[in-house]
C-alpha cells in the first residue's frame, strides 16, 4: 500500500439509475453549503478565506512535501528568461497532428525559421513534458541537445534526468546501458540516485540493494533520499521488517529522517493494521523539531484510519489537513473529496467541491474525476451523473477515466443496457481508453462469455495509450478459471497472448497475483510478494515514488 491510494479505487455499489436532465488555499471549516445545493462552476459563491498565503506554487505531487533532501537535480538553469519561446515550442510539440514525427522535427523547424532556442528553454519544455508523463518526447529533446555539444553543455543533473527518461522509455536495460556510457565527470550521487529510482520502480530488489551498498561506499547515501526510495520498495513488497531496519540504520548513523521518511514509516506501519505503531511513529515526527507534518501526513493517516474503520480519528485528520493547505495547491482538495466520500460525508464533499470551484477559476479534469468518484463511493449515482453532464458541457478535452467511473458503476450493478447506452454516448462525445474495454470485459466475464471478453481485451490492447495498461489480475484469473472449467485450450492460449502483449509475463510481482502462476512457481520465488496480496494498482504503487522523483 502507498500513500493516498484510495483515490483510484472505487468500491462496488447498488442503487437504481436515472440520468438527470440537468446538465490550495486555507479552508475555513465554517464553509457550509446546503444539502444538495448546486452552484455553477462559472458562478462563484461569496467566501471569505482567512490566513491565506499570497504565494503561488505549482500543483505537482511534490509541492506538498517540505524539507525534502533531493539529489540536487534541476530541470533547467535557474536564471530569468521570458516564457514566450518555451511555451510556443511546447504548444507546437503538444499539438502535433502526427506524434510519430516527434519533438526533433518541431525543434528543427523552429530553427529553420531563423529562431534560436536556449538550453533554459529546452529544459523548461522537458520539465513540462515530464509533468504530464510525455517521457518519450522529453527524451527526444535531450537527444537533440546531445547532438549539438558545441551549443549545449550536459551536466550531471541533465544526465540524471536523461537516465530517468531512458528507464521509462527503453526500460532497465536501456537505463543501464546509458549509465555505463557516461563519462566519469558526470557520475555523481544524482546519476546513481536516478538509477536506484529506476531499479525500485521495476521492483528489482537485488539490484537495488547492491546499488545502495555501492552508493554507501561512495558516500552518496549520507542523506535520507536513497533510504526513502528503498523503504518505498520494501513497503510495496509488504516487507515491513526491512522498512523498520532502514529507519533504525538511519537513526544509528545519524542520518536525519525527513518528512518523506516519516510519511513512509507511518504508512508502512498503518498499512499492516498496526494503528498503535503508526501513531507511535507520528508522535516521533511531532517530537522532531527539524520536521513539520504537512497535509500529506494527515491524508495518509486518514487513509489508514478509514481502512481500520476509525472514522472519528479520520475526520480529525481531515480537519487538520484543511488548515495546512497553502498557496494554490489543488491536490489536497482532491484527497479531501476522496476521503470524505469514503466515509459517506456527502455534505462535506459538497462543501469542499463548492469551495474548490470558488477558489480556482479553472476546474481541470482531475478535479471532476475526484468529485465524481467521491459521489460514486457514496452510491449517489444521480449526483455523479449530474456532475458528468456538467463536465461534458464545459470540458476542454475528453478524459475517458471520468466516463469510466459511471460505466463501471453501471456494469458492476448489472445495468447492462444502461452501460451499453452510456458507452455509445461516451464514444460519441469523447473516446475510450484501455480500461474502458476492460470494464466491458468484466460484464462478459460475469456471464461466462469468454470470446466476447477476449475481444474486449483485444480492443484494450489496440487502444491509444495501451502501452501503460495492464489487465487486472482478478479478471485474468476469473477468465482463466472459466477456460479451465470448459476445457477451452484455445481461449486459454488467447488469454496468455493478452498477457504477453501487455508485457506482464516477466513481471513476477504482477504474475504472483494469478493463482495458476503460483502453482507453477517455486515457493521461494514468491516469498517477497506473498505478504502483499490485494488489489494490484500500478498507479497507486508508483505514486510515492513519483513524488520522490519529482526533483530528478
Amino acid at each position: 500500500m502507498l500513500l493516498h491510494q484510495t483515490i483510484s479505487q472505487p468500491p462496488p455499489y447498488t442503487q437504481s439509475v436515472s440520468f438527470s436532465s440537468s446538465s490550495s488555499s486555507h479552508l475555513s471549516n465554517s464553509l457550509n453549503f446546503p444539502h444538495g445545493s448546486r452552484i455553477s462552476p462559472h458562478k462563484k459563491p461569496q467566501l471569505i478565506i482567512k490566513n491565506r498565503s499570497s504565494s503561488s506554487s505549482s500543483s505537482s505531487w511534490s509541492s506538498s512535501v517540505s524539507k525534502v533532501h533531493s539529489y540536487g537535480t534541476v530541470d533547467y538553469e535557474n536564471k530569468p528568461a521570458t516564457t514566450v519561446t518555451w511555451k510556443a515550442i511546447y504548444k507546437r510539440i503538444s499539438l502535433m497532428g502526427n506524434p510519430e514525427k516527434g519533438a526533433t522535427e518541431v525543434l528543427n523547424q523552429w530553427e529553420n525559421e531563423g529562431k534560436k532556442v536556449t538550453k533554459w528553454e529546452l529544459c523548461r519544455i522537458v520539465k513540462e513534458l515530464r509533468k504530464y508523463g510525455r517521457q518519450k518526447l522529453a527524451l527526444e529533446i535531450y537527444m537533440w541537445m546531445n547532438n549539438r555539444t558545441e551549443r549545449f553543455r550536459i551536466s550531471s543533473s541533465d544526465a540524471a534526468i536523461q537516465l530517468d527518461l531512458v528507464s521509462k522509455v527503453h526500460g532497465i536495460s536501456g537505463a543501464e546501458d546509458y549509465f555505463k556510457s557516461l563519462p566519469n565527470n558526470l557520475m555523481d550521487k544524482r546519476v546513481y540516485g536516478a538509477l536506484l529510482n529506476a531499479y525500485v520502480r521495476a521492483r528489482l530488489v537485488e539490484k537495488s540493494e547492491s546499488l545502495l551498498v555501492e552508493m554507501k561506499n561512495k558516500e552518496y547515501a549520507s542523506h535520507a533520499l536513497p533510504f526513502n526510495v528503498m523503504m518505498t520498495l520494501y513497503m510495496n513488497l509488504g516487507n515491513q521488517e526491512k522498512v523498520e531496519s532502514l529507519v533504525s540504520e538511519m537513526l544509528q548513523n545519524n542520518i536525519d529522517l525527513d518528512l518523506y521518511s516519516y510519511n513512509i514509516w507511518i504508512s508502512s506501519r498503518g498499512s499492516w493494521g498496526s494503528i498503535e505503531k503508526m501513531e507511535e511513529a507520528f508522535k516521533k515526527l511531532k517530537l522532531d523539531e527539524s520536521v513539520n507534518p504537512n497535509w500529506t501526513t494527515y491524508s495518509t493517516m486518514a487513509t489508514l484510519y478509514i481502512k481500520n474503520q476509525e472514522f472519528e480519528k479520520a475526520e480529525d485528520c481531515l480537519r487538520k489537513l484543511e488548515t495546512l493547505i497553502t498557496g494554490r495547491d489543488r491536490i489536497p482538495y482532491h484527497y479531501l473529496l476522496s476521503h470524505y466520500g469514503s466515509i459517506g460525508k456527502k455534505e462535506e464533499v459538497q462543501r469542499i467541491w463548492e469551495s474548490y470551484k470558488s477558489i480556482f477559476p479553472y476546474i481541470p479534469n482531475l478535479a471532476y474525476h475526484a468529485a465524481i468518484s467521491s459521489f460514486i463511493r457514496m452510491n449517489d449515482i444521480e449526483e455523479s451523473e449530474f456532475l458528468y453532464e456538467e463536465w461534458v458541457s464545459i470540458k476542454s478535452s475528453y478524459d475517458p477515466r471520468i466516463g469510466n467511473l459511471l460505466l463501471s458503476w453501471y456494469m458492476r450493478n448489472g445495468f447492462v443496457e444502461k452501460a451499453d447506452t452510456f458507452l455509445k454516448e461516451m464514444l460519441k462525445v469523447g473516446k475510450s481508453n484501455s480500461s474502458t474495454w476492460e470494464i466491458v470485459a468484466e460484464g462478459h466475464i460475469k456471464e461466462n462469455r469468454v470470446s466476447e471478453a477476449l475481444s474486449c481485451f483485444e480492443k484494450a490492447l489496440s487502444n491509444e495509450g495501451s502501452s501503460f495498461w495492464k489487465p487486472k489480475p482478478v479478471n485474468i484469473s476469473a477468465l482463466y478459471n472459466i477456460c479451465e472449467q470448459e476445457n477451452d485450450e484455445n481461449s486459454k492460449e488467447a488469454l496468455f497472448e493478452v498477457l504477453r502483449r501487455a508485457r506482464v509475463l516477466e513481471d513476477d510481482v504482477y504474475m504472483s497475483y494469478l493463482p495458476f502462476y503460483k502453482q507453477s512457481k517455486p515457493e521461494n520465488e514468491l516469498q517477497n510478494v506473498e505478504q502483499s496480496e490485494g488489489d494490484y494498482d500500478e498507479a497507486g504503487v508508483d505514486m510515492l515514488l513519483n513524488e520522490l522523483q519529482a526533483s530528478i
